[in-house]
């Protein structure tokens, strides 16, 4: 889903789960998608854009959560979508549900700030007046 439209976001697998987010250098943000689940495929934009928009402060990966339920079960998703934001290897927030881009940033303000290497403020961003 997410492979040919950007290549900032990490396909991870139920065997990549841990090496890609429970053990990255830094900041995670997990979506939790499926092939069959329309307001999904609507996220995917935004969530490579994000991608792209955060590369080398936030690690954005995607999991097919049909294909591997695993690591969807192990962390209690039971609604797609699903964003977690991991930070150390332990979930810090959970975002369920469709959103736009602009309250997705606000939801993740917080814990961008948390994590960001600059003192850029993500409150005063243009996008989140929407």
């Amino acid at each position: 889903m997410f492979a040919e439209k950007s290549t900032d976001v990490v396909a991870v697998t139920g065997e990549s789960f841990d090496r890609e987010v429970l053990h990255a250098d830094g900041p995670v943000l997990v979506d939790f998608w499926a092939p069959w689940c329309t307001t999904c495929r609507a996220m995917a934009p935004m969530i490579a854009e994000l991608a792209a928009e955060h590369a080398g402060r936030l690690t954005v990966a995607a999991i097919d959560a049909a294909a591997h339920p695993e690591p969807a079960h192990d962390y209690g998703v039971v609604s797609i979508p699903s964003i977690l934001l991991f930070s150390g290897g332990t979930v810090q927030k959970r975002i369920v549900g469709v959103h736009t881009k602009a309250s997705l940033l606000r939801e993740l303000s917080d814990f961008l700030a948390a994590h960001a290497s600059s003192t850029e403020n993500l409150s005063n961003r243009p996008e989140l007046e929407a």
